[in-house]
């Protein structure tokens, strides 16, 4: 087990640093570079930005200015923003907490409903809740969260009036009902796709665990039908489901910065819009391996959770 987990984290650590590097490279490749909201402002001739960029250091070599980034953020110390001279950390930690809701709320949705329905469409093969829920899995997978996000709006904002259009909370109102309130457009629309992803992935797991000998045998031996999924077919069909959902929260942190947008929610996914907007690299930056050590992170604790419960995922 020991060596896993050794394996396992010197393969994060790898990732980790290579996607640092694309990082960089990318925000450097980007015309303009880190000088790029200096370049734009009319009061500023170029003996202005050689000297900032002489100040900011941008004028060494780019290996160097990596790797003194990369000394300085292993030392906590992830840059200044641009926008208003704030540590970068302290800027994304004003954010966290919105985006981790969001998709806490979301996951919490998706695999509830997700589970319920793929086990459910796997015991109830070809059915019509099984094609029904195959049906509307596609559409879910084939329509960006965008459109979802807009016709919640339109629906249940502007004709209806039940939900709030947008925002956190209610200027004035700070009870715990009215952040549930905007929460409960978001999260769902954010969920959507997902449920798509856990439904077809459960009822695949489950289908597969149903083949297995040993439920064979326990119906052979007079096992309740119930007992026989509750006690043998979910606890291995949802195995792979673990690994799945380390998988899932890049795809989490995506579609949140796409539904924070819509929604006008104040998490990640908004800041990493407007700091991309200012120019403010040093908070893109920082988003960026705050995304990566966070999906790393949890595919590592997913990999090791894996490992426990299987003892021959270790071997591998």
């Amino acid at each position: 087990m020991v060596a896993f987990l050794l394996r396992r984290f010197s393969q994060s650590i790898i990732l980790l640093v290579i996607v640092s590097i694309l990082g960089f490279v990318v925000l450097n490749l980007i015309p303009g570079g880190p000088l790029a909201q200096y370049a734009l402002d009319p009061g500023m001739n170029q003996d202005d930005r050689t000297r900032i960029a002489a100040q900011m250091g941008l004028d060494r070599p780019h290996w160097v200015q990596y790797f003194d980034w990369a000394w300085r953020l292993l030392q906590g110390d992830w840059g200044t923003s641009f926008r208003d001279g704030n540590p970068v950390l302290t800027v994304i930690s004003r954010h966290v907490p919105a985006t981790l809701l969001l998709m806490g709320s979301a996951t919490v949705i998706a695999v509830s409903i997700g589970t319920w329905i793929g086990i459910r469409g796997a015991t109830h093969r070809y059915s019509v809740f099984d094609y029904v829920a195959t049906v509307a899995a596609m559409i879910a997978l084939s329509i960006p969260t965008f459109w979802f996000g807009l016709i919640g709006i339109y629906f249940f904002s502007l004709r209806l009036g039940w939900l709030p259009a947008g925002n956190m909370y209610t200027i004035g109102d700070g009870s715990l009902l009215n952040y549930l309130h905007h929460l409960i457009m978001p999260s769902v629309v954010l969920a959507l796709v997902h449920i798509a992803i856990w439904s077809r992935f459960m009822r695949t797991a489950t289908l597969d665990a149903i083949s297995q000998e040993f439920v064979k045998t326990a119906r052979a031996k007079g096992v309740r039908e119930r007992r026989v999924i509750m006690k043998h077919v979910v606890g291995n069909a949802l195995l792979p489901m673990i690994t799945l959902a380390g998988v899932q929260l890049p795809s989490l942190l995506t579609g949140a910065l796409v539904t924070e947008t819509v929604f006008t929610w104040p998490g990640m996914g908004r800041l990493f819009l407007d700091s991309l907007g200012y120019s403010d690299y040093p908070v893109v930056m920082g988003l960026l391996m705050f995304s990566a050590i966070l999906t790393i992170s949890a595919n590592f604790i997913a990999d090791v959770v894996v490992a426990l419960v299987d003892p021959r995922i270790r071997l591998a």
